[in-house]
């Protein structure tokens, strides 16, 4: 059996686990159990197998975190000063961040009730001996030192040790071996295991939050608090310099318009309200989500299931994936290639091979895919009566049947052979090196009792298996080196089998391939990790060390899974993708899951996020052009002593069309491109040019309308149509190549601007503009497009400058 690693408690777990009353441990007899009076002993003094809370969050929690940030706090605050100025027609700006708070609420909510659900253990009712009775008790009733009957169909709901009897046990969820393994006297029953065949007596040794089953769970269950995407690490840099600058800015700004200006109370809140509503990026949030939302709908119809919606966009940064073999490059099932005759069978003297194959498979479960396979392909069974016969066993390696005349025995060639094996090793390497996994097959003269076998066997045949390799794996792996995604093959199967089935799947260096079970420093698995591209006999403690190494050296990993021994590997790794066929623990504490198990549909996910990503950024590219005007009008209206131009609910119509609408329907176009640099940089250089054509434009309008005369009024329509003017400018840029789906949306944007211009001018503060403004404006609107394109020029060359430089300066180091 492979060691098991023992997960931490948390430090909440560990607080609970110390209020706990030491009390007297009992062996009680496996007929007659605990007492009634020992079995309110250790109740009261806290020792049941009640089971672990998760360490999240409550729904109430949840509501009061996305409620009261700091920017609904200064939104409310916004708000409440327009309320005592009776400026109520600007507060426009309240619908999209009441919108953006509930999405953060849902999405939560949504993610606790998922990890609140992840469930390894479904035991809800025991069978335990008590006052030298049987009954059936809830699980949860249970307590230490309880003698409880586990038989063929339960899972083990504690960590045990077996008193009385024999059982085979399938430790698959924790171990990943699908094989059974036999339980004596003595033995230790693992938590979260399940009983093949057989009944016995156990002891609860470790319960409740002790249980090795539940320390696994509360480290799975916990939420990822500081796991974010680049996106959403980038908009959170944003917001969190924006909420910085917006109390000064905003503070001095008011003084400025109030004290120095003399302008009237109301003028004065309604203009450095406008100012702090446009450097908050309160749309873009909003548009990120709803797109992500878009997102997992599409991928929901692929069959595709999303945990968490930021893992479209950390999928389509990934560098570095590790997969499985079996699931993920093979198919789940299992088929027997071959029979191949050893010297030792003589077919003139003993029965056909075909034949006493099929007795053995007959007389064995299908509680394994290799003894499915068997079974499926050996059918000539003479029907011969076993007298016993022994369950595969991960420690001894083979499962036999023993009959009157004879025992035969299956199993691995180096557990059967024993010392014969390097007589037959050259042979059986040979076959494995082809992709196949080779058991031997043969008589054995001596006892068996089900621990390891004391001679050799006569091996009569070898019998070669593999695992289909799936139909698109060669498609979708070729995908992934085109798009410069490293492929690391990690399997608990020989190196040499993994190495030829990942050849046929044509993953790039696979021929390259490691022995897991013989590193033994760190130094070794690190330089392994790094270097090589294939991995057998890896353990599940090494699955979650190469996943730490690989992210320690600045890789964006993805991990496949589908066993619970997979939960903690999967937990560690930027994006986790589990198998539906799998285990529901790792489905549940997985990012993402393939509800059909095929992952050929991989590629479908990675362009979805490029989609996502791609448009996100480009549509993030026209919000910053209105934060960074906002930010550098109100600098400029702190140096010149002026007052900011604009109202909120001129900025929020600016906002909707040449900004909120578009972004939206961009953000939802096809769009495979690679993602290239950091979301932040690329946003903030396509909306610079913009925005300082915004500044400049509208800078020297107040400037010469304030020198000629111009009313503030007429100034503040003819800044908001210069606005809506360069925003339709860079929102054509943006959408180029233009087609008819983005022609439509400048149409309809720019008509839609027109119309609230006219029918609803009262609502977003416009006026009609004099002659002196109407040519001021005329003007300043003609110069926008020269000036826009030199800008756009110029950060440009000021760009590939920068890069030029940074390459020199590289090359230098090197």
């Amino acid at each position: 059996m492979k060691k098991q690693t023992k997960p931490q408690l948390s430090d909440n777990q560990v607080e609970k686990k110390d209020r706990r009353i030491p009390t007297t441990r009992y062996n009680p007899d496996h007929k007659t159990g605990l007492t009634s009076q020992q079995v309110q002993e250790h109740r009261l003094h806290g020792w049941t197998n009640k089971a672990v809370d998760p360490p999240s969050k409550t729904t109430k929690e949840i509501i009061h975190d996305n409620v009261f940030t700091y920017f609904n706090l200064i939104f409310v605050v916004l708000a409440v000063l327009l309320c005592i100025v009776g400026s109520f027609r600007d507060l426009t700006f309240l619908p999209v961040i009441i919108a953006n708070t509930l999405i953060g609420i849902i999405q939560e909510i949504r993610a606790k009730q998922v990890l609140d659900n992840l469930t390894m253990l479904n035991a809800p009712n025991a069978s335990v001996v008590r006052n030298g009775k049987t009954s059936v008790v809830n699980a949860e009733e249970l307590v230490l030192d309880d003698m409880v009957i586990f038989k063929a169909g339960n899972q083990v709901c504690a960590d045990a040790l077996v008193s009385a009897g024999e059982v085979q046990v399938n430790e698959s969820l924790l171990t990943g071996e699908a094989d059974e393994i036999t339980k004596r006297k003595g033995d230790q029953l693992m938590s979260g295991s399940f009983i093949v065949s057989g009944q016995c007596h156990a002891k609860l040794d470790k319960v409740g939050e002790d249980s090795y089953i539940s320390r696994l769970t509360l480290e799975a269950k916990e939420m990822q608090s500081g796991e974010q995407s680049e996106m959403i690490r980038s908009l959170d840099k944003l917001v969190k310099f924006v909420g910085i600058a917006i109390i000064p800015i905003g503070l001095v700004l008011f003084i400025q318009a109030f004290f120095f200006q003399h302008e009237a109370f109301r003028s004065s809140v309604t203009s450095m309200v406008a100012a702090v509503i446009g450097m908050i990026p309160e749309g873009l949030y909003l548009l990120a989500s709803v797109a992500l939302a878009v997102s997992s709908i599409r991928l929901a119809q692929k069959k595709v299931l999303l945990h968490d919606m930021k893992c479209i966009e950390t999928l389509a940064r990934v560098d570095v994936l590790c997969v499985d073999k079996t699931g993920t490059i093979t198919e789940n099932s299992m088929e027997v290639q071959e029979v191949i005759e050893t010297e030792e069978y003589d077919p003139n003297e003993m029965e056909p091979l075909s034949v006493m194959i099929s007795d053995f498979a007959a007389a064995m479960s299908s509680d394994n895919i290799t003894m499915a396979a068997i079974k499926k392909h050996f059918k000539t069974a003479a029907k011969k009566k076993p007298v016993s016969k022994t369950g595969f066993s991960s420690a001894t390696k083979y499962s036999s049947v023993t009959f009157k005349d004879t025992a035969y025995v299956l199993g691995a060639p180096e557990f059967v052979l024993k010392e014969d094996y390097d007589d037959y090793k050259e042979e059986i390497l040979e076959y494995a090196s082809k992709g196949s996994r080779v058991l031997v097959f043969g008589t054995y003269d001596e006892k068996i009792d089900g621990k390891a076998l004391s001679a050799p066997i006569i091996p009569l045949c070898y019998i070669l298996l593999a695992n289909p390799i799936r139909k698109q794996a060669k498609e979708t792996f070729t995908y992934f080196a085109e798009q410069g995604v490293e492929v690391k093959v990690i399997s608990g199967d020989n190196p040499a089998t993994v190495s030829e089935v990942a050849k046929q799947a044509g993953i790039a260096g696979a021929e390259n391939y490691v022995d897991a079970s013989e590193l033994e420093t760190d130094a070794e698995i690190q330089q392994a990790v790094l270097n090589n591209a294939v991995f057998g006999r890896v353990t599940p403690n090494q699955k979650r060390q190469f996943v730490q190494i690989l992210k320690a050296a600045g890789k964006t990993v993805a991990m496949t899974g589908d066993g619970v021994n997979d939960v903690l590997a999967l937990k560690d790794a930027d994006c986790s993708i589990a198998m539906a066929s799998g285990s529901d623990a790792a489905a549940q504490a997985s990012q993402l899951v393939l509800l059909e198990s095929d992952f050929s549909c991989m590629p479908q996910v990675v362009l979805e996020g490029r989609r996502v990503v791609n448009n996100i950024q480009r549509s993030a590219s026209l919000f910053l052009v209105k934060n960074i005007f906002s930010f550098l009008l109100s600098l400029f209206s702190v140096v010149f002593m002026l007052t900011y131009p604009l109202e909120p609910s001129q900025v929020s119509l600016i906002s909707m069309f040449t900004i909120g609408i578009p972004a939206f329907f961009l953000a939802l176009e096809p769009n495979k491109n690679i993602i290239k640099g950091h979301f932040l940089t690329n946003v903030c250089l396509k909306a610079m040019p913009a925005a300082l054509t915004d500044v400049l434009a509208v800078g020297a309008l107040v400037v010469f309308g304030k020198t000629f005369g111009v009313n503030s009024t007429d100034i503040s329509t003819a800044a908001t149509m210069l606005l809506a003017i360069v925003g339709f400018m860079i929102l054509y840029k943006i959408s180029a190549p233009m087609n008819k789906i983005r022609v439509g949306i400048l149409l309809g944007t720019i008509a839609g601007l027109i119309f609230c211009s006219l029918f609803l001018n009262n609502l977003f503060a416009l006026t009609g503009m004099s002659k002196k403004c109407i040519m001021l404006f005329v003007v300043f609107a003609i110069a926008t497009e020269p000036v826009l394109r030199y800008l756009t020029l110029a950060i440009e060359k000021c760009r590939i400058l920068y890069l030029r430089l940074k390459q020199h300066s590289e090359d230098e180091l090197l």
